[in-house]
Formats: structure tokens, sequence, C-alpha cells
């Protein structure tokens, strides 16, 4: 095996990597319950609540807390979802010695 072209593979596929989270970091992500939305970036920072006006009744703020909590935790999920899914792409033709 070329020791060379072995590491211009592996020097190619860091950069391809490192593009790939970079990406993922800038990428918003936006979950939703009932109304509630919650936007996050890729680094699981909070960008955005939005709270329909008919559920901001006080009476109804232990549900809303829910409710943002559920919004919160979906954006969550399609973020780590992106984000397996676009490095397992990219290593998936990987192929590594003594693996």
């Amino acid at each position: 095996m070329d020791l060379q072209k072995l590491m211009e593979q592996a020097q190619k596929m860091q950069q391809n990597l490192s593009n790939i989270e970079e990406e993922l970091n800038e990428t918003v992500y936006e979950g939703t319950s009932q109304g509630v939305t919650v936007k996050i970036n890729g680094r699981h920072e909070m960008q955005e609540i939005v709270i329909p006006e008919e559920l901001m009744n006080a009476d109804d703020r232990e549900m809303l807390q829910d409710l943002i909590l559920i919004a919160q935790n979906d954006a969550v999920g399609k973020a780590a979802a992106d984000r397996e899914e676009k490095l397992g792409a990219a290593t998936s033709g990987l192929k590594l010695p003594g693996m």
C-alpha cells in the first residue's frame, strides 16, 4: 500500500469532515410542539423561541413549559440525526488497514 497516497486520502477526508462540521454547526434546526417553535443551531444553542399568543395565558404556564421542552428536544434530535447522517456518509468509504 502506498503510504503517500494513504496520507493524502486522510488529509482530504479530514478537510471534508471539517467542512461538514462547520456546515452542521451553522445549520438551524426547528422543533415544534403544538404551535411552539424552537430554533437551535448545530451546536445546540437556542436561536429563537416562538410562542403563539393563545398559549400566553398564565393558567397554561406549566403546559407551555412542557411544550418548549418538547420542541427543544425535537430540534436537538433533528440536529443529531443530521450530524450522524452527514458525518456517516463522509466516512462510509473509508478503508483503514486492520479494521
